[in-house]
């Protein structure tokens, strides 16, 4: 009974073991030929049509006038992560003419608050929210915004030219909307790359969308468009001319996206062609200059590299919900647009729809297929190890079957080499090599996806069950992390040519000895000044510089921030516009502290970029004509207005008096008085106490430092910052004899 069994069982193996490598040959004949036709047409486009136009630059984009831009992101329970996506949305993207609409629902009233929240600081995003409750389906909700953005654009005299889908997760590139702008209206829709953001290494869930996209976004995209013509959207980065999404609504009653599709992007996007609209998907790349390690030395050196605009965004990072996402995708793709679209168009249409829905078989075949290959290797080594019972083998050396294992091994090594060339050209070689691991671990993350969409898709179809909205739970990325897709700060000071090579490696080494900033270690090497390293983090960030006066802060002003906030953030009240105190940093402000501080001043922050000596000089003077009217305050004023020197002069001035301040603590701790973790210490607790101190008095009353250190560190930051008047007299705009008739006539009224 049991030899029976055994045999019925190696049997149905064997049978198993056929199908599979059929399926193997299949697939891998169709993917060959689409490696084949993206090899050919790569060729074509070398030979023909890129050695003789040149590539779009960006100088083109930045060129062509901005069209109205409306941006539709629909959300359900994003309360986590809307906020984030829309500021960072805001602060990195080169373009005006735009606005952000979200669509959310009644009872979802977190996501609703962190999108008002928004609203408040910027007039350019609009909260739009569904009739009904949530979750109804990604389309139904889209559908609303389409409707919404109708009557805004009705009560506000407006017209935007193009509709652009975004999620609540999606980092845009800050080219994005200016490439979208100089393709449409050539073009009714456009399709950009979706790149997954990189996690450590050891992540395979979350990195295994890195290797399936970057195949799919670099060859397969291409591909269908060069066979068929027309594009799935992908949901993210699909930009629609306003007659293409007008046409569509008008002939479906209004409603753009089908409210019973669980992929409505991919279907969308199909049926643009049938309206005879133009598609492309548009891979566009600009360069730039980046600090990379060299291979071998790993020392850093400048290199001139491709910067794809792209959605960046993160995928699943945990089994469950990669599974659940793409669960989603088949039922959505293969399932259910197996029924909602049929098999319509000419054959290349027809062969594209049957390999979106070959992954149904194919994921399951993939999964089987390595099991077979264990196994397999566990029956040859038992027969070579052992002298006992032999187990007959499920590969026979037959001539077919011989042919047919080398055919699918050529497929597999195949395959493998050009995913690996796939994700090196999209990112590196260390995310290219760990694909093949990467690889085998999608396989069990497809095949159990498929298990689940097969069952729910029968349970739905069984008891008429309506579709609804299976969303993904989204993470957004951290400050630090968002700050590696922007250009650094030593790539930008080498583009402005405020730095040499020799230099930044230079300060690169140093900095990674010590815990100082790259700009903090370039300046104290006097490589760039503060100016130049100001100038460029406004660059890298988006974020406007400002000079500062804090001679002409009105009181009222500084009542906004208090004392301790202002030296706790370093931060120095410029302005209330719009319902915003905008407020100078020397640095970034963290999106944690940038809560904190909005929290405690009851106040939205926006931010504005001065240097270190101008916030501390401000925030030394400033508080100090709050407490004491000096008559040194009104030196400068008094000077201009009996017109003993310009206005001009005065600024230039008092900009030079405030470069050359250095705050005590600075002093002290260069002049070993303190240390800086003491000084951090004592800075605590003199940001605790409850009356107003000058530091210095401070650090004396607690013993920190002796009176001694105390006056030599005072003369020096004296001689370094001198009065004003002093500078007035260094710079040739008075004459010593002038100054001191000037004010031993001058009397305060």
């Amino acid at each position: 009974m049991l030899n029976e069994v055994g045999i019925i069982l190696f049997l149905v193996l064997k049978i198993i073991f056929i199908g599979v490598a059929f399926i193997f040959v299949i697939s891998g004949i169709d993917e060959f030929f689409i490696d084949l036709c993206y090899i050919f047409r790569g060729a074509y486009r070398r030979l023909f049509i890129t050695n003789h136009y040149k590539r779009l630059t960006e100088e083109q984009l930045l060129a062509k006038p901005e069209q109205s831009v409306a941006i539709m992101i629909p959300c359900w329970d994003e309360s986590a992560v809307i906020r984030r996506m829309l500021e960072n949305t805001i602060k990195t993207v080169t373009y005006s003419n735009y606005t952000i609409f979200v669509g959310t629902y009644p009872n979802d009233p977190a996501t609703q608050r962190e999108v008002d929240l928004v609203r408040e600081k910027y007039c350019n995003v609009e909260r739009i929210v569904t009739p009904n409750d949530g979750p109804t389906s990604k389309a139904d909700c889209l559908n609303w915004l389409y409707e919404g953005i109708l009557a805004f654009e009705k009560d506000n005299n407006k017209k935007y030219d193009i509709f652009l889908m975004e999620d609540p997760e999606d980092i845009l590139h800050p080219l994005q909307l200016k490439l979208c702008n100089y393709i449409i209206p050539k073009l009714d829709m456009v399709q950009l790359p979706v790149h997954p953001m990189p996690r450590h290494w050891t992540n395979f869930t979350g990195n295994h969308y890195i290797d399936e996209f970057a195949e799919n976004h670099t060859r397969d995209l291409i591909v269908r468009e060069a066979l068929t013509g027309s594009l799935p959207s992908a949901g993210v980065g699909t930009a629609v001319s306003r007659n293409t999404i007008k046409t569509i609504a008008e002939e479906r009653d209004h409603q753009p996206f089908d409210t019973n599709s669980l992929t409505e992007d991919y279907e969308f996007g199909l049926k643009i062609k049938d309206f005879g609209f133009k598609q492309a998907f548009v891979r566009q790349w600009v360069w730039r200059n980046k600090m990379v390690k060299d291979f071998f030395t790993r020392k850093p050196k400048q290199k001139q590299v491709k910067e794809f605009i792209s959605i960046r965004e993160y995928f699943p990072n945990t089994f469950k919900s990669s599974v659940r996402q793409k669960t989603r995708w088949v039922m959505g793709i293969s399932l259910q647009g197996w029924k909602s679209l049929g098999w319509h168009g000419g054959l290349p249409s027809r062969y594209m729809l049957w390999r979106d829905r070959k992954a149904v078989v194919t994921n399951l075949a993939n999964f089987i297929g390595n099991i077979l290959f264990v196994l397999i290797l566990i029956l040859l080594t038992y027969n070579i190890l052992t002298n006992a019972y032999r187990l007959p083998p499920l590969v026979d050396d037959s001539a077919w079957m011989t042919a047919v294992i080398f055919i699918c091994l050529f497929f597999l090594f195949w395959r493998i080499i050009m995913r690996i060339l796939f994700v090196v050209r999209t990112y590196d070689w260390f995310q290219g090599i760990l694909s093949v691991p990467r690889l085998f671990w999608g396989n069990i993350i497809n095949f159990i996806a498929t298990i689940k969409a097969i069952s729910k898709y029968i349970k739905i179809r069984a008891t008429g069950q309506k579709f609804t909205w299976d969303k993904t739970d989204h993470v957004y990325p951290s400050e630090e992390e968002l700050r590696a897709y922007r250009r650094k700060l030593g790539d930008l000071l080498l583009d402005r040519r405020f730095l040499t090579i020799e230099q930044l490696d230079h300060a690169l080494e140093i900095k990674e000895k010590t815990n100082k900033r790259l700009g903090e270690v370039l300046i104290e090497l006097g490589y760039i000044t503060e100016d130049q390293l100001v100038q460029t983090l406004g660059v890298q960030f988006k974020v406007a510089t400002q000079d500062i006066d804090p001679y002409s802060t009105p009181p009222e002003l500084l009542d906004l921030v208090p004392f301790k906030s202002a030296v706790k953030y370093n931060v120095y009240p410029l302005a209330v516009e719009g319902g915003q105190l905008i407020v100078a940093t020397n640095e970034i402000i963290d999106e944690s502290s940038l809560r904190d501080l909005e929290q405690e001043l009851g106040h939205f922050i926006a931010l504005r970029l001065a240097t270190r000596s101008d916030i501390s000089f401000a925030i030394r003077r400033g508080y100090e004509r709050r407490l004491t009217l000096k008559k040194s305050d009104f030196l400068g004023k008094k000077l201009v207005d009996e017109g003993q020197i310009s206005s001009e002069q005065l600024a230039e001035a008092l900009r030079a008096q405030r470069r050359r301040y250095h705050p005590l603590g600075e002093v002290l701790i260069r002049q070993q008085a303190i240390t800086e973790e003491t000084f951090a210490k004592a800075n605590s607790e003199f940001l605790a106490q409850d009356e107003f101190k000058r530091i210095g008095e401070f650090l004396l009353g607690k013993g920190y430092i002796n009176a001694k250190q105390l006056n030599i560190a005072l003369t020096e930051q004296q001689d370094s910052c001198p009065l004003l008047g002093e500078i007035l007299i260094e710079q040739g705009v008075i004459s010593p004899d002038n100054l001191d008739h000037f004010l031993s006539t001058w009397e305060i009224n």
